[in-house]
């Protein structure tokens, strides 16, 4: 009986001391939840930001000053002296065709044009002698009349040979072609020994400072569109570049096809890294306001209410936010209410952390 009595104390003894160490394992692990390394990629610091908003549009590139030159004169080419995308200066030459017969033309009617002028000069001289004779009575009226008639066609002639030449000194110019301004060779579609005739294309030419965007807006857009509206948009090939332009023109009528309106924007490509024909699409920015603002990618809209985990103390914690302005370019949004300047806020995948998770920053 006395060991039996002893026995079961020292049972209900071991199971308090296994229940013990369970429980003691438990919290052990609760206290010891691991460290979520971040790297800047991870965070966001909360900001003061120029928001922007409007209606959508979308478009290409094109140069406001583009031009394909073309041969006004027949002949062989003889010089081609550039390559596509080579830059060039206006009034550089750039394609020359055979100027033979045009060169003999311009010696012909210069030799035609002295022959005349000396005709003119003797026709003149012996006018004025009749004159003379005529006012001493030595000359009939009726031979007065016929000298006067002989310069007046001398000085016809004259001025028939002149134009000639000019002519010919015109045609001769026109075998070179140059550039009407400067910029960029986009294409070249002749090469040396091609015989070119008139209206055939040579050289096409762009200038890349004087890119504009051709885009589309919706009908509904012009009640807010006016010229001078800034622009916002991203161009293919660009990605995570933001451009920024101002409706320069406001097409008057509805494309009867997509039903809606052409706009035209002027685009100040510093340092000529736009090309044309590129697609773009952004929006015009009708209503811009500084504000609060995060990524997009910060914000949880699956809670009740909008929220952001924010870094504090070392843990995330989950706050409510009230939001404003969303702007779709910059891929930002405004935070009216729940956050400060200066916060740290998780963004992308990192958005997840469930709240009370301790993070640490990794410097990269």
């Amino acid at each position: 009986m006395t060991a039996a009595r002893i026995a079961l104390p020292l049972s209900l003894v071991a199971l308090a001391g296994l229940a013990y160490g369970c429980t003691g394992r438990s919290e052990t692990a609760v206290a010891e939840t691991p460290t979520v390394a971040l790297s800047p990629d991870n965070i966001a610091v909360v900001s003061s930001r120029l928001l922007s908003t409007g209606p959508s549009l979308s478009g290409s590139l094109t140069a406001a000053r583009q031009a394909t030159l073309r041969a006004e004169v027949a002949g062989i080419v003889t010089q081609i002296s550039v390559e596509q995308g080579q830059a060039v200066n206006a009034g550089q030459m750039l394609v020359r065709l055979d100027d033979s017969a045009i060169r003999d033309a311009v010696l012909s009617a210069q030799s035609a044009l002295r022959t005349a002028t000396e005709a003119a000069a003797v026709a003149k001289r012996n006018s004025e002698r009749s004159a003379r004779l005529a006012e001493a009575g030595a000359l009939a009226e009726r031979d007065l009349e016929q000298a006067r008639w002989t310069v007046m066609n001398a000085e016809a002639g004259q001025a028939d040979a002149s134009a000639r030449l000019a002519n010919a000194q015109k045609q001769l110019e026109k075998t070179a072609i140059r550039a009407p301004f400067s910029g960029i060779v986009s294409e070249r579609q002749v090469n040396a020994g091609d015989v070119m005739q008139i209206g055939n294309a040579a050289v096409s030419l762009v200038d890349p400072g004087s890119l504009r965007l051709e885009a589309t807006v919706p009908v509904s857009a012009l009640r807010v569109l006016k010229l001078g509206t800034p622009v916002d948009f991203q161009v293919t090939g660009y990605e995570g570049k933001s451009f920024a332009g101002r409706v320069e023109r406001i097409n008057p009528a509805v494309d009867p096809a997509t039903r809606q309106v052409r706009v035209f924007v002027t685009i100040p490509n510093v340092g000529g890294r736009l090309v044309v024909g590129l697609f773009a699409e952004g929006r015009v920015a009708t209503e811009q306001k500084n504000g609060l603002a995060v990524p997009l990618s910060a914000l949880d809209l699956k809670t009740p209410t909008p929220s952001i985990r924010r870094i504090r103390g070392g843990k995330v914690e989950l706050i409510a936010v009230e939001l404003g302005l969303q702007d779709d370019i910059a891929q930002l949004i405004e935070i009216t209410a729940g956050l400060a300047v200066g916060d740290t806020v998780l963004v992308g995948p990192s958005a997840g952390i469930a709240a009370g998770t301790p993070v640490r920053l990794i410097k990269e």
